[in-house]
C-alpha cells in the first residue's frame, strides 16, 4: 500500500506557495506571516473534520482566514484572487520524486500494489492519471480519512495478509501510526515539506508489525 502526495510526487510545496501568495495578498499590518500561517492552520485543522481535504476545502479555508484577520466580508474580487491561488495549484505540472517511476516499475513486477491516498476523489485520481503512474497500481483507494478503522477496512476489502503487507508513506499521522495500529507493517519515508497537520511522533511497535525508515523511495527496490 503506497501513499501518493509527498510520497510519489510533490504536493505540499504547491500549497506552501499558494499560502505565501495569500499572505502577501492579505498584507496584514499587525500579524506576522508566521502568525497568519498559524491562524490558517487552526482553521484547516477544524474544517477537515467536517469538510475533508482538497482544493475546494482549502479555498474556503483561505476565504475564512481572510475574513477573520481582515475583519471584513470577502468581496467577489477578494474571492477571485483567492481562487487564483488555488487554480495555480491545479494547473501545476506533476513533479515526481526521485526514483519513483523506476522503483514502481520494479515493485509492480513482483508485488500487488495498492495506492492508498486521501482527499477529494476526483482530484486524487486526476493527479494519478497525470502522473503517468496509474499503470503500476492494481487498485486505488481514495479515503476520506486515513485512520486505524480505515486500514482495518482495507485489510478486509483487499484480503491483505497483515504480516506480508506494508504501508509506505511520508505522514506519521496518516500513513504510519494508524497502519501499524491496524496490524500492518510500515515504511516511513520522511519528506522535508510534509504538511504540519500530518506531523506526529512515530510510534514504533513494541512487537508484531515491523517499522522501517528509509531516506528515499528508490531504496524500496533493495527491500522488495
Amino acid at each position: 500500500m503506497i501513499d501518493a502526495d509527498d510520497t510519489l510526487w510533490e504536493n505540499n510545496i504547491l500549497f506552501d506557495r499558494a499560502i505565501a501568495s495569500f499572505i502577501e495578498f492579505l498584507d496584514h499590518k499587525t500579524h506576522t506571516p508566521t502568525e497568519v500561517r498559524g491562524h490558517l492552520n487552526r482553521i484547516e485543522h477544524e474544517r477537515v473534520k467536517v469538510h475533508g481535504y482538497g482544493l475546494a476545502a482549502f479555498r474556503e479555508s483561505l476565504a475564512i482566514c481572510f475574513e477573520e484577520l481582515a475583519g471584513i466580508k470577502a468581496t467577489t474580487e477578494h474571492r477571485s484572487e483567492i481562487d487564483r491561488f488555488t487554480a495555480i495549484i491545479a494547473g501545476e505540472e506533476m513533479l515526481l520524486l526521485d526514483g519513483v517511476r523506476e522503483t514502481l516499475h520494479h515493485l509492480h513486477q513482483r508485488h500487488r500494489l495498492l495506492l492508498v491516498t486521501k482527499g477529494a476523489d476526483d482530484e486524487q485520481r486526476k493527479k494519478l492519471r497525470n502522473s503517468g503512474l496509474e499503470q503500476y497500481f492494481h487498485d486505488v483507494e481514495v479515503l476520506r480519512e486515513k485512520h486505524t478503522d480505515a486500514y482495518c477496512a482495507l485489510h478486509c476489502r483487499h484480503a491483505c495478509e497483515l504480516d506480508r503487507t506494508w504501508m509506505i508513506g511520508n505522514s506519521p499521522k496518516s500513513d504510519i501510526n494508524p497502519a501499524l495500529a491496524a496490524g500492518f507493517n510500515a515504511i516511513y519515508i520522511p519528506h522535508p515539506n510534509t504538511w504540519v497537520l500530518e506531523e506526529e511522533e512515530v510510534h514504533p511497535p513494541a512487537e508484531g508489525p515491523r517499522l522501517v525508515t528509509l531516506e528515499r523511495f528508490s531504496q524500496l527496490a533493495q527491500l522488495f
